[in-house]
């Protein structure tokens, strides 16, 4: 029985011992040096002075210590803050400060900007990755390892106490933080190995960034279930196929535009992919056509899956051995309950074809949003049901058609985008009096954020300006890549932007 996911390795590494766990670009990893260096992250940090609920926080691109430092806070009994590689240092400050982090570990590159959020906040250490020399105040990641004994005795962890702080994207100008038990993320790895067969017999390539849900769940479901996982740390076509081919991978998952810059790739049909027995997609939604090119050329299933931050993986998928219609997202997991409710009253439960707001129910669902009971009340009925957002229809057979995303959400190759969080900051630029975010169409992301602004009257603001003002403090993927002045923005009687209308401006 495992009550906490810092057991995993241990258990994995007793059942699979010298096999590879771990594959990345200059090293690979025994289950049994998995679990090793896990165990001296955990007497790390606990002579750190890091206490069981004690909040650490991830902010890192793919690589081993990544995964090490994964294992080891939740071995130390710590809560684990796994965050978007590609938010700013003023992003970070604010979720820091939100979940109240203790310690933070990053890559090199990363670490060295913190040290001001250090100063403004409740971190009380920064751990940088590399073999880099580090300014004052900053300790080695690599030093705290070689200082420490592999063996290390985990105290007992209640399934059901917090081990996890996920922060969505900001629909209200902030990201919330979903918190996640033990047993919400154990029992989503488990049932996502169970829907698609996932066993020691499998190797998964993948570059899904593991602080993202998705990816979280590949990683911990290969290293649970004794699979090799070859990480790469970024999305680069040849490298996934020349990955797949090398190492006679099983599994490939990954996003959309990931498999459409492979399908369009000239040299796509020059490597050898016969050894893949399923591929997956999530994310965004994804043309039948493509999916049914990429079974075709790829030569095995494309199964799609819908899952959300607040559930900490999947929601839905289809069994790697049943049927799958194409343009659905699957059927609820085991252990799971899926509906469509009336978008008006969440009580009312619509009968099959008609469509309203798809809602979830089960040990998946998250314990609510750190320090924000309103939105709690707001997203969790009473009884359980959670509300996503999207509004989709279930057929006959349970399986889930998501008809449109959630209200004003942008999703750029993969990554949710909030207009209000885009909005807050551009109504910080001094030449900006009002602000509404929409979305373009585009071919490779899917999707793109334009921003309509009113200038502040006097004031001769450029496009390109605002672009670079909005780089220095929003992730690459949020940045408005299209401006559009305007001289009013659509509004209701009571003065409130309708983002529906703004397509009328272009």
């Amino acid at each position: 029985m495992i009550n906490s996911i810092g057991q995993i390795p241990a258990l994995a590494a007793q059942r699979y011992g010298d096999k590879t766990a771990l594959i990345v670009p200059g090293r690979e990893l025994t289950f049994n040096e998995l679990d090793a260096l896990s165990n001296r992250c955990a007497s790390a940090l606990v002579d750190l002075g890091v206490q069981p609920g004690d909040r650490v926080t991830l902010y890192s691109g793919n690589c081993w210590e990544w995964i090490v430092s994964y294992y080891g806070a939740l071995k130390a009994g710590a809560v684990i803050n796994p965050i978007n590689v590609m938010l700013t240092p003023g992003e970070v400050e604010f979720v820091a400060n939100d979940c109240g982090a203790s310690v933070i570990i990053a890559s090199y590159d990363k670490a060295l900007p913190l040290s001001d959020v250090k100063e403004k906040s409740k971190v009380r250490e920064l751990i940088a990755f590399g073999d880099e020399s580090l300014p004052e105040g900053m300790l080695s990641f690599n030093a705290l390892l070689a200082e420490s004994d592999d063996s290390f005795e985990m105290h007992e962890i209640d399934p059901d106490s917090l081990s996890t702080i996920g922060y969505t994207s900001g629909t209200t100008g902030h990201p919330k933080g979903a918190c996640l038990s033990h047993h919400n993320i154990l029992l989503n790895v488990a049932m996502t190995a169970l829907m698609h067969q996932r066993n020691e017999n499998d190797t998964v390539v993948t570059a899904l960034p593991c602080p993202h849900v998705y990816g979280n769940v590949v990683m911990s479901g290969a290293i649970q279930n004794g699979m090799t996982l070859v990480l790469n740390p970024a999305f680069e076509e040849k490298a996934i196929m020349q990955s797949i081919q090398d190492h006679r991978a099983t599994l490939f998952e990954g996003v959309p535009t990931m498999y459409m810059f492979m399908l369009n790739h000239p040299e796509l049909d020059n490597y050898d992919l016969s050894s893949l027995r399923c591929c997956t997609v999530g994310g965004q939604t994804m043309p039948i056509p493509k999916m049914e090119e990429v079974e075709r050329r790829f030569g095995c299933p494309l199964i799609e899956l819908w899952g959300m931050t607040e559930i900490g993986g999947l929601g839905t998928t289809f069994a790697s051995n049943g049927p799958v219609k194409h343009g659905s997202i699957g059927v609820a997991l085991p252990y799971t309950e899926a509906r469509i409710a009336d978008t008006e009253d969440a009580n009312k439960t619509l009968p099959t074809g008609e469509v309203g707001e798809l809602m979830i129910k089960g040990g998946i669902v998250m314990q609510g949003y750190y320090g924000n009971q309103q939105a709690t009340r707001e997203t969790i009925e009473p009884d359980g049901w959670l509300h996503t957002g999207d509004v989709a229809s279930m057929d006959e057979d349970g399986c889930v058609f998501i008809v449109d995303r959630k209200k004003d959400m942008i999703l750029t190759a993969g990554f949710n985008v909030y207009p209000a969080e885009i909005e807050r900051v551009v109504a910080g630029h001094p030449d900006v009096a009002l602000v509404a975010v929409g979305s373009i169409p585009d071919d490779e992301k899917g999707e793109l954020a334009k921003a309509y602004i009113v200038p502040k009257t006097g004031t001769t603001p450029n496009a390109d300006e605002v672009i670079a003002y909005c780089r220095e403090h929003l992730a690459a993927y949020k940045v408005p890549r299209a401006v559009q002045f305007v001289d009013d923005l659509p509004k209701t009687s009571t003065g409130k932007v309708m983002r529906r209308e703004l397509k009328t401006l272009d």
